[in-house]
């Protein structure tokens, strides 16, 4: 399969089903009215992940957007997934001078080499964290006690891009050896992997997100 094919395919894959969304609903003010923001909204965002191996794509993936939109990454998750082996970090881990000429040239994915090397040193550190503390999961959840944190913002300007959490994340995580993992960067991950429900309380995802608690 030719390159713009597997990128073809990628889009298809995450916009499959968007018929099913009510798009008139009310949601966060972020979001836009292409089906595939819509579905990450309505289906991902604020939801709690407790799997290391997505915890590692969306710290992958948040680096990856550092002086970006989230909007850019988002229509290329799907071919990043593909060439970084689903972000296995095992497989990551091992990745050598080859593997990191080949991403360089990859249109697919954001070509800057701070970042593509980032990915292997971070998931090199991620395996240095499981083999220390059992699981990235429960590392990376106990900046938040263990569960989300429940806020009730009204309006975007209500929402922080840093907090005491996600500055002690990034410290520790720069510590353990990580990269692209400033406080903003941090509490950007948080919210996309429902470490705190930042929907704001007239969003349709509000009340059920705040459901899903543990």
């Amino acid at each position: 399969m030719k390159e713009n094919e597997k990128l073809q395919v990628g889009k298809e894959e995450v916009q499959a089903g968007t018929s099913d969304l009510a798009v008139d609903q009310r949601r966060c003010d972020w979001v836009t009215k292409e089906p595939l923001y819509i579905r990450y909204h309505d289906e991902e965002w604020g939801v709690p992940v407790y799997d290391d191996q997505k915890l590692f794509e969306m710290i992958i993936l948040e680096g990856a957007q550092a002086g970006l939109s989230w909007w850019t990454i988002l229509q290329k998750r799907a071919h990043y997934r593909h060439v970084f082996d689903q972000f296995d970090p095992h497989k990551v881990a091992a990745y050598g001078s080859d593997k990191l000429e080949a991403l360089l040239q990859d249109r697919g994915i954001v070509r800057n080499r701070l970042k593509i090397q980032a990915a292997v040193t971070n998931a090199q550190a991620c395996l240095a964290i499981q083999d220390k503390h059992g699981s990235l999961t429960d590392y990376l959840w106990s900046f938040t006690g263990g569960k989300p944190i429940q806020n009730s913002w009204s309006s975007m300007s209500e929402v922080p891009v840093t907090t005491p959490q996600s500055d002690a994340m990034s410290k520790a995580l720069k510590k353990a050896g990580f990269k692209f993992v400033g406080s903003t960067i941090c509490y950007s991950f948080m919210q996309a992997v429902g470490m705190v429900n930042d929907h704001l309380v007239h969003c349709c995802r509000y009340e059920k997100v705040r459901d899903l608690s543990r």
